[in-house]
């Protein structure tokens, strides 16, 4: 039984390392790693396509790349191509560290995107994970004339890197986070994000449970084709 249970094993690793994701919500998971193309928004586009490719996927962490054409408004995301870890839900109180690493590129700059950690919050522990009552979003990449959800609230500096702080939603709040220009090699604590907005946003930490926590980039338009390369991320919530 253990020699079946490992060629099993073994068999679905190297599937999920060589999967072509094309389809709208095409994924492929590993251990607790995954990779999905999700082009939730393809609907938006006058024309494109998005294809994603796992280059590498195992319970230590993913490797990939999103290769998209989009046209259309340059306002509307497209997409959020991206890698996922799943995790046990707790409330964000009892977060102790969300320690996270994520190295990455793009093809090109004549693009309309962002590179972006996306964390969702709730109230109900059994929320659906693909959205929440609180969207805590950290842009380590922004391209062309885009910008977050609302309006610029506030600046602070956390990890050693300034950051443009803005909010803005109704039934789902969203706090977006920006550095002022790309960092392609990241390696930190998302938790620390989470204390200032409960100490200066009024974030309710003790009755918000994490629920989510994806890396990706929000394609909105590009001149040509773009590929977004993700040569390695990792993530844990302790």
């Amino acid at each position: 039984m253990y020699a079946a249970a490992l060629i099993s094993a073994l068999v679905a690793s190297a599937v999920a390392q060589s999967s072509t994701l094309c389809s709208q919500y095409a994924s492929a998971t590993s251990g607790p790693y995954s990779v999905n193309n999700n082009a939730w928004g393809s609907s938006y586009a006058s024309s494109g396509s998005q294809c994603t490719y796992v280059d590498s996927l195992s319970s230590s962490g993913a490797a990939w790349h999103s290769t998209w054409t989009w046209a259309g408004a340059n306002t509307q995301v497209k997409s959020y191509p991206n890698s996922g870890f799943t995790f046990t839900k707790k409330l964000v109180s009892q977060v102790n560290s969300i320690p996270t690493t994520a190295t990455w590129k793009y093809s090109t700059t004549s693009i309309n995107a962002d590179v972006a950690y996306d964390l969702f919050t709730a109230a109900d522990i059994n929320h659906v994970t693909y959205s929440g009552d609180y969207e805590l979003m950290i842009w380590l990449g922004r391209y062309g004339s885009i910008q977050p959800i609302g309006s610029q609230i506030a600046t602070t500096t956390i990890g050693g890197t300034s950051w443009a702080v803005w909010f803005g939603g109704s039934s789902q709040k969203t706090y977006s986070f920006v550095a002022s220009s790309p960092i392609t090699s990241f390696s930190g604590d998302i938790k620390p994000f989470f204390t200032y907005l409960t100490n200066s946003q009024g974030f309710p930490a003790s009755s918000q449970y994490l629920i989510d926590l994806q890396f990706g980039t929000e394609p909105f338009t590009s001149t040509g084709s773009a590929t977004f390369t993700v040569s390695k991320w990792t993530a844990a919530v302790n």
